[in-house]
């Protein structure tokens, strides 16, 4: 408003990192990058984090953003985003794999099997979640497959995962993962469910240890009653664990219901960038 007015000031320090994340997020990388959000516990915080990332890097950098949903436990993506125009999934999608892979496919194709968010200008992959878990697990193979049609026409994959780790389905999505993300509430059971995860990923191969060491915690204070020194806890117990830790206040906005970055405080909404600007440093 100074400046409005004839004044000249200088952005204070708070203002250029919000200036300095939201080049970060903007940025665009030479092929696709996919982001695995990952943490053995349910509740931990996995969706909202995969759809408020989405929505940081969407409304930033642009089109080219999917959500998917590969979980085999009742995945609730796509209860907490908008429906498109359809009800398909990537039970759909699967069988039409080599098609879309193949050169006569266009990426209006996937209009058919996406879920658009038209207020946040990214795609949503869901899973299945009215079938029983037998039902809905895929093999490697359809991960791969399903995998190499979002590569084609996505340059940001961001995958919302289940609780077991497992499964060829999460196992594969580590091996395809560029970078992954740990969501954790404040609860202890989260925190050390996601610290756990880490240590075995560590044991599991090379390139798993160091998405281990390159990631990102997502520390979500869930619980309106949890204090600054209950967050603080669980984000100096990660700092040894991952290579940046973000911590996310309260919200009312993440509790139930459809998960919108424009409907969350504006506090709420500066710390989701910091939290996608702490990915984009690892792509």
């Amino acid at each position: 408003m100074l400046n409005r007015i004839g004044f000249s000031l200088a952005p204070g320090a708070a203002e250029r990192a919000v200036r300095d994340n939201e080049l970060l997020v903007s940025q665009h990388w030479p092929g696709p990058r996919t982001i695995a959000v990952v943490n053995g516990k349910g509740g931990a915080g996995k969706t909202p984090a995969t759809v408020l990332l989405s929505a940081v890097f969407a409304r930033f950098g642009g089109a080219g953003v999917l959500a998917w949903d590969n979980n085999q436990t009742r995945g609730t993506l796509g209860w907490r985003t908008d429906t498109g125009p359809h009800d398909r999934t990537l039970f759909e999608l699967l069988p039409e794999a080599d098609r879309l892979l193949g050169a006569g496919a266009q990426s209006a194709d996937l209009a058919h099997f996406v879920h658009h968010q038209a207020r946040e200008k990214y795609d949503v992959l869901r899973s299945k979640p009215m079938r029983l878990a037998q039902e809905n697990r895929l093999r490697s193979a359809d991960i791969d497959a399903i995998h190499a049609v979002a590569a084609k026409y996505y340059r940001l994959i961001i995958i919302d995962s289940g609780n077991d780790e497992s499964d060829p389905m999460w196992l594969r999505m580590i091996d395809h993962a560029d970078q992954i993300v740990v969501a954790t509430t404040t609860r202890d059971d989260h925190a050390e469910a996601g610290a756990l995860l880490l240590e075995a990923l560590e044991d599991r191969d090379e390139r798993s240890a160091r998405l281990a060491h390159q990631s990102v915690v997502v520390v979500t204070q869930a619980d309106p009653k949890a204090t600054p020194a209950d967050v603080d806890q669980v984000v100096t117990g990660y700092r040894d664990l991952a290579r940046e830790v973000v911590a996310i206040p309260f919200d009312h906005e993440m509790v139930d219901g459809h998960l919108r970055l424009g409907a969350l405080a504006p506090s709420t909404q500066t710390a989701w960038l910091a939290a996608g600007a702490a990915v984009a440093r690892g792509l």
